[in-house]
């Protein structure tokens, strides 16, 4: 009996780093999930802006609203349109001539949200990019 003391110590160093380590991978690839969700809805919110002005509003007061919108979406993660890594476009639809596109692209290989450790970002996006359409009534 003498000989196993402090075994159980040892063991649960052992397997307290690899746990650690799944633990944090599954916090930061959730937060991930969450911030992709965002954007989406950020995308979409954007193109419920510029399509529901008044019909005499120019594109150019769309395009404001609109990025208004993807901003009001994205306040509680304190980015803002042409700032660092988010880029926000908001352009005539190519397709349909009353429409508006909304594009969110965020690069997350570039600022990730959550501090990086090694190895995880195999597993992570490079870009989140989500593109939304409405039409103008």
């Amino acid at each position: 009996m003498d000989g196993e003391r402090g075994a159980a110590a040892v063991e649960f160093g052992l397997v307290l780093i690899p746990l650690s380590l799944i633990l944090f991978g599954i916090i930061s690839y959730g937060y991930m999930l969450s911030f992709r969700q965002a954007v989406s809805q950020a995308a979409a919110e954007g193109a419920r802006a510029a399509a529901v002005a008044p019909p005499a509003t120019t594109d150019a007061t769309r395009t404001t609203d609109a990025r208004t919108a993807v901003e009001s979406a994205l306040a509680s993660y304190g980015l803002t349109c042409g700032s660092g890594p988010l880029v926000c476009t908001v352009v005539r639809s190519t397709t349909c001539t009353t429409c508006f596109e909304v594009t969110v692209d965020y690069d997350y290989e570039a600022e990730p949200l959550t501090p990086v450790f090694p190895g995880l970002g195999i597993v992570m996006p490079d870009h989140l990019v989500y593109t939304a359409s409405a039409e103008v009534s």
